[in-house]
C-alpha cells in the first residue's frame, strides 16, 4: 500500500471511485480508495438502481438532469455494460397534499428543461403500466427519461477505469483517523498504515460521519435504514421504476426480470441497523400484491437492507470544509447518491483540481446548515 498521495478517497462505492476516475482523467492519477470492506459493499450495493430526475429542489434536479446525460455515455465511455435503460419513471399521489407538493414539482422541472408529464388514473393504465392498481391514486407524474443501471456494475465500471489510468484502491482497510497537521488535512491512518495526503475525499455514506469525527468535524448526517426485496425472474411486464412518497414504496423490473423494491418504515428510529425483518417482508409483499396483482404468488428470492444517510435538507453534502481545508466532503445523499452521483464526481473533480464547478456546489456545502440557507426536498421515499 502506497504511503503518500496527492488524494485520498475513503469510499469504494460508485461517489467513491467516480470521483477517482474523473480525477484521474483530469490528470490527478497519484490517487488511492482506501474502502473498508469490498466495492459496493455500502450503500450503493444496497440500493434499488433507480436515477430519477423527478425531484422538488433545484439542486437536486439539476444533479439529475446532468447525471442522466452522463449514464447516457457511459458505457461507451467505459467500456463496459452497466444495464442501462430509461425506462421512467411513474410518481404517484395519493394524498391532496402530494398533488399539491407534485404540481409544484413539475412547473420547476419543466423550467429547468425536464419532459414531465401529470398523468391522470386512466392515463397510466393506458400508456404507462396496464397492470397497475390505481385504486386511491389521484394522479401522477411521468418522465419517460428517467432511468436504471445496475450499481455493482457501474461501480465496477468506474473502478476499473480508475485503475487503468493509475489509480490504486485499496480494499479491506477501514479509516481509522483523519489525519491534520498545521489546520489542514494531512492523510489518513488506516487498519493497514498511513497515507499521507493534502486532500482527502470523504465518500464514505453513513459511516461519513464517525470517519469526519476523528478530526473533530460533527457532520449532520443521520442513518436510516431501508429495506429491499428481490423476486424470481419474470417476463417483461412493464418499465418504469414505480414509486410513491406517500404509500412508501418503489419497484422496477429490471433487466432479467426480476421485481426489486423496497421502502422505510418511517417510525423506526436512526441507527446503523442493517438487518432484514419479517415485517418488511410481509409489509413489502402486500404493497407489491396491492399495486401489482400479478406479483400476488411471485416468489422472493432475497431480501436485504441498507443506510440512507440523511441529511436535515435531504440534499448532499458537497465540497471542501472551511474548518478543515483539504478535507472534502461527498455524502448525505439521503438515498438518491446512485441517481446523481456522475454529476457530483465531475464537480468534486473540479472543485480539487482547482477547476470552477460547472455547477454551482456552494449551495450544498456543510455551511448552510449554520447558515440557514435550507430548501427541504419532499421528494424522498
Amino acid at each position: 500500500m502506497r504511503t503518500s498521495a496527492d488524494c485520498v478517497i475513503i469510499g469504494g462505492g460508485v461517489v467513491g471511485t467516480a470521483i477517482a476516475y474523473y480525477l484521474a482523467k483530469r490528470g490527478m492519477t497519484d490517487c488511492v480508495i482506501v474502502e473498508a470492506d469490498y466495492l459496493s459493499s455500502g450503500a450503493t450495493g444496497r440500493c434499488g438502481g433507480g436515477i430519477r430526475q423527478q425531484w422538488s429542489t433545484e439542486a437536486n434536479t439539476r444533479l439529475a438532469i446532468e447525471s442522466v446525460r452522463l449514464f447516457a455515455g457511459l458505457e461507451d465511455e467505459l467500456d463496459a455494460d452497466i444495464e442501462f435503460l430509461q425506462g421512467g419513471y411513474l410518481v404517484l399521489a395519493y394524498t391532496e397534499e402530494d398533488e399539491e407538493q407534485f404540481k409544484k414539482n413539475v412547473e420547476l422541472q419543466r423550467g429547468l428543461g425536464l419532459d414531465v408529464q401529470i398523468l391522470s388514473p386512466a392515463d397510466i393504465n393506458e400508456k404507462v403500466v396496464p397492470e397497475l392498481n390505481v385504486e386511491g391514486v389521484r394522479m401522477a407524474t411521468y418522465c419517460a427519461q428517467d432511468a436504471s443501471a445496475n450499481p455493482f456494475l457501474t461501480t465496477q465500471a468506474y473502478a476499473d477505469a480508475a485503475r487503468r489510468l493509475g489509480v490504486s484502491i485499496e480494499l479491506f482497510t477501514p479509516v481509522t483517523k483523519i489525519l491534520t497537521e498545521r489546520g489542514r488535512v494531512a492523510g489518513v491512518e488506516t487498519a493497514r498504515g498511513t497515507i499521507r495526503a493534502p486532500l482527502v475525499v470523504n465518500a464514505a455514506g453513513s459511516h461519513s460521519v464517525p470517519i469526519a469525527a476523528t478530526a473533530g468535524i460533527d457532520l449532520p448526517i443521520t442513518p436510516y435504514r431501508r429495506e429491499i426485496l428481490v423476486t424470481e425472474p419474470l417476463e417483461r411486464f412493464f418499465h418504469p421504476m414505480i414509486i410513491s412518497f406517500s404509500f412508501g414504496i418503489y419497484f422496477r423490473q429490471v433487466k432479467h426480470g426480476a421485481v426489486i423494491g423496497g421502502y422505510g418504515d418511517p417510525a423506526e428510529p436512526p441507527g446503523f441497523n442493517e438487518t432484514s425483518s419479517l415485517k418488511f417482508l410481509r409489509t413489502m409483499s402486500w404493497k407489491l400484491s396491492h399495486l401489482m396483482p400479478r406479483l400476488n404468488n411471485v416468489k422472493v428470492v432475497r431480501q436485504w437492507a441498507g443506510l440512507y444517510d440523511m441529511t436535515p435538507d435531504a440534499q448532499p453534502i458537497l465540497g471542501e470544509l472551511d474548518e478543515l481545508p483539504g478535507f472534502f466532503q461527498a455524502n448525505g445523499f439521503s438515498g438518491h447518491g446512485f441517481m446523481i452521483c456522475p454529476k457530483v464526481a465531475v464537480l468534486l473533480a473540479q472543485a480539487i483540481t482547482g477547476e470552477e464547478p460547472d455547477l454551482d456546489i456552494e449551495r450544498l456545502s456543510a455551511r448552510r446548515f449554520t447558515d440557514g440557507r435550507i430548501t427541504q426536498d419532499r421528494s424522498v421515499v
